[in-house]
């Protein structure tokens, strides 16, 4: 038999997932073209050419031992060193290669480094609606997620006193995930300096360290020119989570790093525990190949434009048709207000052959998400479908 914890780690398994794999079997029933699937945060957009043409000069001409063989549990020095200088340039930082910790993906890094500071019962906060993996990962090391009260009349922005309010002796670390999975809201530079001043006071009152952890897989899709603030700026105990699925479209290929600046209280030990809990997570080392080729597309982009062509139709159509959702400023999420139970919602938008995803998935009832990333194509060919959802609950 599976130990109890696991038993009710597959009773609850993945909503999202779970519409993704129903979403498969509905194709084969109906027709991929009748099927429309906004489960799953699955790029649809290319890879930028630079990622194949890398990946190929590195089999080509690199030594093979050296392309897959071991390195250090941290990631090859110079893909850190890389990485490194170019998070330099762009934020105004001051890393080393020594300060990059190379991941699988950015749920690799969180479970690193929650690893690496949780104590059995330390408390993890969150900003309500939150990613749904955050209470499994807090979970695997026997830490207590403490899910903030959702901010409706902020727009889902933070709410510094109800974090304030919150945080106690046991309280070990924040997550932050902006732009925001799944609201696509963008916390500004004022958000996280409110954030910042309460984390500082509350260090000072308890005489704790509390860290910021910042899961950034979403940095690049920002629309609009709005910021997306770099948050080792803003608070010493900050470390950073990221990962290229979004950015270069590669999120089967489970790369990402963990930043871990020098202003970390005791940052030398907390990188030491970081590169050990890579390897005794059972994780060793990022992949090798793919480093080594994200080292030589750290100024690549995946087309933007496109997942903002996605937003502007899905969000104008819904809005005219009467559904209520703020609208995203970064990410690929539309998080639209339900008129009954998400839940309920959800099935009679399935029977019109749509998959969307409970809002209670991420801690927020009565809203679901739909993810837009994915062919324009689909968008188009589910709108008279979402109409006539619409049309049933009288929205239209």
């Amino acid at each position: 038999m599976i130990s109890e914890k696991m038993k009710g780690l597959v009773a609850g398994n993945s909503v999202i997932r779970a519409m993704f794999e129903e979403g498969k079997k509905m194709a084969k029933e109906f027709g991929r073209e009748n099927v429309y699937d906004f489960s799953l945060g699955n790029p649809s957009v290319r890879p930028p050419k630079e990622v194949r043409e890398a990946m190929v000069k590195i089999l080509e001409t690199e030594d093979e031992n050296y392309v897959h063989g071991y390195m250090s549990n941290g990631g090859y020095e110079e893909v850190r060193e890389k990485i490194a200088a170019s998070l330099n340039k762009r934020f105004g930082t001051h890393l080393a290669g020594k300060n990059i910790l190379m991941t699988v993906g950015a749920a690799g890094g969180l479970n690193v480094i929650l690893k690496t500071l949780l104590n059995p019962g330390d408390e993890v906060l969150t900003f309500t609606p939150f990613f749904v993996e955050y209470r499994n990962y807090v979970n695997n090391f026997d830490g207590v997620l403490v899910q903030l009260p959702v901010n409706f009349a902020g727009g889902f922005r933070p709410d510094p006193e109800a974090l304030a309010a919150a945080i106690t002796p046991k309280t070990k670390a924040l997550i932050v995930n902006t732009p925001n999975n799944p609201t696509g809201v963008v916390y500004s530079a004022e958000d996280i300096t409110k954030i910042a001043d309460v984390l500082r006071a509350k260090q000072e009152e308890y005489g704790t360290e509390i860290y910021l952890i910042a899961d950034e897989p979403y940095r690049e899709l920002a629309y609009d020119g709005v910021e997306v603030p770099y948050l080792t700026n803003f608070y010493d105990n900050t470390i950073v989570g990221y990962s290229y699925s979004k950015s270069l479209s590669l999120p089967g290929e489970r790369i990402g790093y963990l930043v871990i600046p020098d202003e970390v209280t005791d940052a030398d030990t907390v990188i030491a525990g970081a590169t050990v809990a890579n390897r005794i997570l059972g994780f060793v080392n990022a992949p090798s190949l793919i480093q080594l080729t994200v080292a030589e597309c750290l100024d690549s982009e995946v087309d933007v434009a496109a997942y903002d062509r996605n937003r502007k139709l899905l969000y104008e159509s819904l809005i005219g048709m009467g559904y209520h959702c703020i609208k995203p400023e970064g990410a690929f999420y539309l998080f639209v207000e339900t008129p009954v139970d998400d839940k309920a919602f959800s099935e009679k938008a399935k029977e019109e052959h749509l998959l969307v995803v409970p809002g209670s998935s991420f801690g927020c009832a009565n809203y679901v998400r739909i993810a837009y990333c994915v062919d324009y194509d689909m968008i188009e060919r589910s709108l008279p479908a979402f109409r006539r959802v619409a049309e049933y609950y009288g929205l239209a």
